[in-house]
């Protein structure tokens, strides 16, 4: 017994898939002991939404991590089955293939056994025979049961010479009770799946807050970090201002050098010019003063600048980060919409 979505091949296209139920519901095995055959059994309510019968011939065939489907002639369809992991849809397809190989042990034994049969006794005889199996899940509806008891009962009365079916009302009133007890019981563990798939869909919708919730909060991060990205790009026009600053300093202190030679030389030349050469003196060690200052904001800014770059990259990969992680969570709620959508749309079918 397995949880998994149910899907059917569109009739009319043969290409889309068609969802059968609103929810995850319930898929089984089950050995049908009446007619001895393998099938798999699913209800959605009180609703047969799959009653396949595996045949020797049939395939499982993954189509995706999550999904596999398998077609069925006799119903002229082809199932699909969604679960919700990997390892599900493995144990799924194992058990298929057991269930095939059965099947197809149990057709070359009742092919043996219809050779080796002579005689109307030896019919009876086989006829009576049931595999040891016990069933996995439910034997189908009750109406298929009692069609196929009818026509193995009819049958022996169309033939003259066949041997009357040995079986007393009391045994198969017996056995037709443990099938409904059988049934009943089936049909409360099908109940408590139906509950707990209610329950897990409530958690999807917890979970979809959740997901909501936090991709608001990444959009609200994404917008403080280009804030930041903004910051950063101010403090490189800063730079630039302050660069152009420094070059005008430096051609200004150039102009004053070339200032400071003539009156150098003009001292030289005449002792009366000393004032002034004291008084250009004490601008030059003002400019200096200047000039060292500048030197000590430059590094200053540089090493902030430094720092910035280092913050700046540091911004970067952790919006990068961010961001992948923001069109993850993005594709899985799209994804999960996708579903409930499909969900919904196949309920409103």
């Amino acid at each position: 017994m397995i949880i998994a979505h149910v899907f059917q091949i569109d009739p009319n296209t043969k290409k889309n898939w068609v969802p059968t139920s609103k929810h995850a519901v319930t898929v089984s095995y089950f050995y049908d002991s009446t007619r001895n055959v393998y099938r798999i059994i699913s209800l959605d309510g009180s609703k047969a939404i799959i009653n396949s019968t595996i045949t020797p011939n049939m395939t499982f065939t993954k189509t995706s991590q999550k999904f596999g489907q398998w077609a069925d002639s006799r119903a002229n369809t082809v199932y699909g089955l969604g679960f919700s992991s990997e390892s599900h849809l493995s144990k799924f397809a194992e058990k298929f293939a057991e269930f095939k190989e059965a099947a197809r042990l149990a057709k070359e034994k009742s092919q043996e056994k219809m050779e080796l049969t002579s005689t109307p006794s030896q019919e009876s005889a086989t006829g009576d025979l049931q595999s040891p199996l016990t069933p996995k899940s439910i034997n189908g509806t009750d109406d298929e049961r009692v069609t196929a008891d009818a026509s193995q009962n009819s049958e022996p009365r169309a033939e003259p010479n066949a041997v009357p079916f040995p079986h007393s009302s009391t045994t198969i009133s017996k056995h037709w009770e443990a099938e409904l007890a059988a049934l009943k019981g089936n049909n409360a563990k099908l109940t408590a799946a139906l509950l707990e798939s209610t329950a897990n869909v409530k958690q999807w919708k917890q979970q979809l807050a959740a997901y909501q919730e936090e991709a608001e909060r990444l959009h609200k991060r994404v917008t403080e970090l280009e804030c930041v990205s903004g910051q950063t790009t101010g403090i490189k026009t800063q730079k630039t201002e302050l660069n152009q600053t420094i070059e005008e300093l430096e051609a200004a202190l150039k102009a004053k050098e070339e200032e400071l030679e003539q009156l150098k030389a003009e001292v030289e030349n005449a002792h009366q010019l000393q004032s002034q050469k004291d008084a250009v003196t004490q601008k030059l060690q003002e400019t200096e003063t200047r000039n060292l200052e500048l030197e000590a904001q430059l590094a200053e800014l540089e090493q902030r600048l430094e720092s910035n770059q280092v913050e700046q990259e540091s911004f970067r990969k952790s919006l990068r980060s961010l961001l992948e992680l923001l069109d993850g969570k993005i594709f899985e709620l799209t994804e999960l919409r996708d579903s409930l959508a499909k969900l919904i749309e196949g309920g409103g079918s």
